[in-house]
Parts: C-alpha cells; sequence; structure tokens
C-alpha cells in the first residue's frame, strides 16, 4: 500500500482555510498514487484554537466529513480524516453512538475510496497539562479497527502514544498499522521521536505519526510526521515544513517481523 501523510500548515480558528488545505492534500495525494492519506490532529480549527472548539464543532456526518468523503471518492484515495472537534448531541441525534449525551470530543473519522465512513475513533487520553483539552473535551471509550488494503488499521491521537496499554489492546484486535494524528508541539520533540518508534518495535507493527505545523500564540506544532516500520526503521519523514510524507508499507512485512522475532508469543498477561 502506498501510504501518504499531510503534514498540514495549521491556522488556528481558520476552519475554511485549513479545510482547503486538507482538500487540496488528499488531492496531491492522490496524484501521487497514494491508496490512503491521513491528516493531523484537530486539522480543521487548529488544536489549540480552545475559544474556537464550539463554533468549528460538528457531527461525524458534518460539512467537514461530508467534504472529504466527495474527495476521497472522487479521487479513489482512502482518508484518514483525522481529527475534528465532534458534537457529540449533534452525532447523536444523526443516529451515531457516543461517549456522552452532549459535549465535544476529539474524532478521527476513517473514509475508504468510495467514500464511505469504515470506522470513528475518539481519543481515549486527554491531555491536561498546559491544555484544556480536558476541560472542553469528553474522552472516548472503545477502539476501532478497519480492513483496508491488506491493513487491519488501528488509530490513537497524539497524547495516546504515552499509554501503551493502549497499542497492546490494538496488537490483540490484529492490528498491523496505526494511524496517530496528533498536533504535537515544541519543544518536546525527542518524544515525539522516541514514542511512536517505541510503540512500533513493542508491537511489531507499523506506526504512521501524522503532525501539523504552525504557530498558535504560545505554541508551535514541530512537524515531523513519520512513518516507523515494525522494527523501528524510519521509512519517510519531514521536517517542520508542510507537505506530504509518502511511503510504500507492506502487510506481509509485518509477518515476517514477527516470525523472525516473536516476542508478542512471550508476553505473560
Amino acid at each position: 500500500m502506498n501510504l501518504a501523510l499531510a503534514q498540514l500548515d495549521i491556522e488556528g480558528s481558520a476552519t475554511k482555510a485549513n479545510r482547503k488545505r486538507a482538500l487540496s492534500a488528499i488531492r496531491e495525494a492522490a496524484d501521487r498514487g497514494a491508496d490512503l492519506v491521513a491528516l493531523p490532529e484537530i486539522f480543521n480549527v487548529g488544536y489549540f484554537a480552545f475559544d474556537s472548539y464550539a463554533r468549528a464543532a460538528e457531527p461525524v456526518d458534518g460539512p467537514t466529513v461530508a467534504e472529504i468523503q466527495d474527495v476521497a471518492a472522487e479521487q479513489g484515495i482512502a482518508v484518514l480524516a483525522g481529527t475534528i472537534v465532534e458534537d457529540l448531541a449533534a452525532s447523536a441525534a444523526h443516529g451515531f453512538e457516543t461517549p456522552a449525551e452532549e459535549g465535544y470530543a476529539n474524532t478521527a473519522v476513517f473514509v475508504d475510496d468510495a467514500g464511505q465512513r469504515r470506522g470513528v475513533y475518539r481519543k481515549r487520553h486527554l491531555f491536561g497539562y498546559g491544555s484544556a483539552e480536558q476541560e472542553l473535551l469528553e474522552p472516548g471509550e472503545s477502539t476501532v479497527t478497519v480492513e483496508y488494503s491488506g491493513f487491519t488499521i488501528g488509530v490513537t491521537t497524539c497524547y495516546d502514544l504515552r499509554f501503551p496499554a493502549l497499542y497492546r489492546q490494538l496488537v490483540d484486535d490484529g492490528v498491523t498499522l496505526v494511524l496517530v494524528p496528533s498536533a504535537w508541539p515544541y519543544p518536546r520533540v525527542e518524544h515525539w521521536r522516541l514514542l511512536p518508534r517505541a510503540r512500533a518495535v513493542e508491537n511489531l507493527l507499523y506506526v504512521a505519526a501524522i503532525n501539523g505545523v504552525g504557530q498558535f500564540e504560545e505554541n508551535a506544532l514541530l512537524g515531523r510526521s513519520t512513518v516507523y516500520d515494525p522494527w523501528g526503521t524510519t521509512i519517510a519523514g519531514l521536517g517542520d515544513e508542510p507537505g506530504l510524507v509518502t511511503a510504500r508499507i507492506d502487510p506481509d512485512t509485518v509477518t515476517e517481523y514477527r516470525e523472525e522475532f516473536p516476542a508478542l508469543e512471550d508476553r505473560r498477561l
């Protein structure tokens, strides 16, 4: 599978401009032969634009995801729309199962190459250190897996990287590729390099960490979107400039690595 990560330049509160950049990146990824493209965390309004969350919130089938579905079908490419601020009450009213009757969530939606919604993941671990996320959002309660292009794909979001038990759960669910939409800021560069690589190594699977770039008053996203193979080797990555990361990944590689080094079989639960 040809995988692309869209490292977007995200402007705080500029929903229309951010959405336009995302749609352009999806088309560019399709033009470059990608089968799947993943977007960063809260790409539509900007993670640190906390005052704009309520204004920008929408249901799972709202205008942002609907536009992405249209472009995905038009271009024949799968997209991790990921993430947006979800209006839980609106989603529930539209028939979606939600973790709370009202409030907001940090939500990723997997859309396949026919434009169909295939999975919804709400961030499980909400960040509290210098962030309003815990005050504003409701945590998700479940994992999600999607079968696509030979992979069993799982999704986690940003701060989830610090909780390895979640990734063990995904391994038990058969996951071979984890997509991690993020809004990782300076100065924690070394953490961003270490954690997704560690999750790849300890679980013997691909990890694709998708970050944005952009300045939000006192916070700046550090970019460095990267694809790691099941051995923890960097396949492809970017610096702190906008652009596309592209990588060819193969589900057979996961099988081969797990057979060669069967550490997962030695777990004592």
